[in-house]
């Protein structure tokens, strides 16, 4: 394997600020100078074995930190969980030995088919249950605590019993999980539902939480849609620095994955990032910056 690291290598070294990885800057990325903290992966991009995008992988986790990042194991599904899929990913853990591993508090399909889309939660009490006992199987598959993502949404459920919030505080209580908090999809949510966003993350265990997401999004009509078509924008830019000032740091990364430009223009997106997040800090008085 190329580049291939002595074990556990960079599994401590990720803080500060990072990109997802795309294909438009593999070579960048594998050859040019090291220009951001760590990489996030899609985990599904390198899961069938050989080929070009395994070759810039190795390559570029012999210089980069990562983490993993996946959106296809329907958490919250009612299919049963495929065991073929935890397998695999099991294997590209071994090969990355990423920081930790995420995907999204959500469900993509049933029946056997795909839906391709990440679908919300009733938020209930028998959904909690049953989405526990899912995040316990993958723990303890994975032999490593999840790492979940809340989602964006449009439509709620009349049967809710409680408020996402709630549900998210809940599900880290009873299975040790961890979350990514995706800023751009609380605000996009809180738009759409007409909730505070910012009681929803001052209601959410701050230990629990592991990385931030920000990401830009689209208007249709009069919602918003999740789109990581475009920059961030300014309301998403306050929720983050009040978030940091409350919690403190938090390793973050900026998600685009359409309409996706240079490089250079996504790191000059990142150094804001860096700029709001210190200005935070000082503010808040918080926790140390790791950068």
């Amino acid at each position: 394997m190329r580049g291939r690291r002595r074990k556990g290598h960079f599994l401590s070294m990720v803080g500060g600020f990072g990109l997802g990885l795309r294909p438009a800057h593999y070579r960048e990325f594998a050859e040019g100078e090291r220009c951001v903290d760590w990489l996030e992966i899609l985990s599904e991009n390198y899961l069938v074995p050989g080929g070009k995008p395994l070759d810039f992988l190795d390559r570029i986790r012999a210089r980069y930190p990562m983490v993993m990042h996946g959106v296809a194991l329907s958490i919250g599904g009612t299919d049963p969980l495929e065991r073929p899929y935890l397998r695999a990913l099991t294997r590209l853990i071994e090969r990355v030995e990423p920081a930790w591993v995420s995907d999204h508090l959500c469900w993509t399909g049933v029946g056997g088919a795909r839906l391709h889309d990440l679908l919300p939660l009733p938020f209930t009490r028998a959904s909690l249950a049953h989405v526990a006992a899912r995040v316990d199987f993958v723990q303890h598959a994975l032999r490593r605590r999840l790492v979940l993502e809340n989602v964006s949404s449009y439509r709620t459920f009349a049967d809710d019993e409680m408020p996402e919030w709630e549900f998210l505080s809940a599900l880290v209580k009873r299975t040790g999980c961890e979350l990514l908090l995706d800023v751009n999809n609380v605000y996009v949510s809180s738009v759409n539902h007409g909730f505070d966003p910012f009681g929803y993350i001052s209601a959410l265990p701050p230990a629990s939480i592991r990385q931030v997401h920000l990401a830009g999004h689209s208007r249709q009509g009069s919602r918003l849609i999740d789109t990581h078509d475009s920059p961030v924008c300014a309301e998403v830019w306050a929720l983050y620095e009040w978030t940091i000032a409350q919690v403190g740091f938090v390793p973050t990364m900026i998600e685009r994955d359409d309409d996706i430009p240079a490089l250079a223009e996504l790191l000059a997106e990142l150094d804001i990032a860096r700029e709001v997040s210190a200005r935070a800090l000082a503010e808040g008085g918080a926790h140390a910056l790791v950068a």
